[in-house]
């Protein structure tokens, strides 16, 4: 087998037969495989069966019940399952012309790379296939600030983001990845200095369906770019000073209403824990739930735990304001800043370790950790 051509799908089921009948046609001639990774939610394992009966080359279904690490996740699962060592990487909406797998293949065994990217932004590509304007901004911006993050490991790259590449397995440490989302290069090329080569394509329009761009996705994206650069604390930071900001503007809108400053911060604690937690479960520990339980037990001792630290805090802000004669918001963020470090550590070590022997349990969860402020 010369390629493994792994396409990671959420309810793609339109586009599967036009995608396996031209990424065959791409590469006549050549032993290659087709493998779907499917999180779908729809018919989508289906289609994708019946299209492999008649499909001129092998095709292969991996369907993940619980999408662990998400597109990623699924594009990691599918290198770890690949025939070849050589692995194209492609969307399942044709938004990456399977036309130029010839020219990542052509250029991979050249051999002198470990990636071979298929780049919007070097002469002779194009990224027309952005629904408008607004994406093409947040594109263009989302590049330059993943490339100043990572000016060293990304100086050869033009194009970071995009999600249509040729890896060389072999080049990998593959268990040392830590997928969140859908920018898996980023994620490969952050964490070892790889040898790239590029070639040019035209981001196409979608074949079929809508795009799965949204808020959410950018918010994971952010989270992964500070993960990965900073560290997982660095974004336990974001998340708390973002809550710790809206813990604020609410404490002072109650008291705008005349609701008494100290009542105000009860009630902007209790809102502020609610909206962290969920926040620390799908962006800065969405890698380590799978092991940590059930959620609701998370969000009790998350809450417990945070009960606590706003009754120990609320009396000390009161101190603040009355003993020491310092305004209340700003003797509220003070109190917030002190409890910063304790919670990272609770929430890590505790909230989010996994259900093992007690020894196994911190080594589990002081690995990942030590990995990510390493990188």
């Amino acid at each position: 087998m010369i390629l493994s051509v792994i396409v990671p799908t959420f309810n793609e089921g339109p586009n599967v037969a036009e995608l396996v009948r031209r990424t065959a046609a791409a590469v006549p001639g050549r032993d290659i495989e087709i493998i779907f990774v499917d999180d779908s939610t729809d018919d989508t394992p289906e289609i994708i069966r019946g299209v492999a009966g008649n499909a001129p080359v092998p095709v292969r279904l991996i369907h993940r019940d619980e999408p662990l690490g998400g597109l990623g996740g699924a594009v990691v699962e599918g290198i770890k399952a690949a025939a070849s060592d050589f692995c194209v990487v492609m969307d399942g909406d044709l938004q990456h012309p399977p036309e130029v797998i010839a020219d990542l293949l052509a250029r991979a065994e050249v051999g002198d790379a470990d990636v071979v990217v298929a780049s919007r932004y070097v002469d002779g590509g194009t990224s027309d296939g952005l629904a408008n304007a607004v994406r093409t901004l947040v594109s263009r911006a989302s590049t330059m600030l993943t490339k100043a993050m990572f000016p060293k490991k990304l100086h050869n790259c033009s194009d970071p983001m995009t999600g249509f590449f040729l890896i060389d397995r072999r080049s990998l440490d593959i268990e040392e990845l830590r997928p969140r989302g859908f920018k898996i290069l980023l994620e490969i090329l952050a964490r070892k200095q790889m040898r790239v080569a590029e070639v040019p394509f035209d981001f196409a329009p979608r074949f079929a369906g809508e795009s799965k761009a949204s808020f959410s996705q950018g918010m994971r994206f952010l989270t992964q770019l500070t993960m990965l650069r900073f560290g997982r604390m660095s974004a336990f930071a974001v998340v708390g000073g973002l809550g710790a900001l809206a813990n604020l503007a609410i404490m002072w809108g109650l008291q705008m209403f005349g609701v008494q400053y100290l009542v105000a911060a009860v009630i902007a604690s209790v809102l502020t824990i609610i909206a962290n937690f969920i926040a620390l479960e799908y962006l800065v520990f969405a890698d380590m739930r799978q092991e940590s339980g059930l959620m609701r037990h998370r969000f009790i001792k998350s809450f417990t735990f945070n009960g606590i630290e706003a009754i120990v805090r609320i009396p000390v802000i009161w101190l603040l304001v009355n003993e020491a004669h310092i305004q209340s918001v700003l003797a509220a963020a003070l109190t917030l800043i002190a409890a910063f470090v304790i919670r990272f550590v609770f929430h890590a070590l505790v909230v989010y370790a996994p259900k093992k022997a007690p020894a196994a349990a911190v080594a589990a969860v002081r690995e990942p950790l030590e990995d990510e402020l390493a990188a």
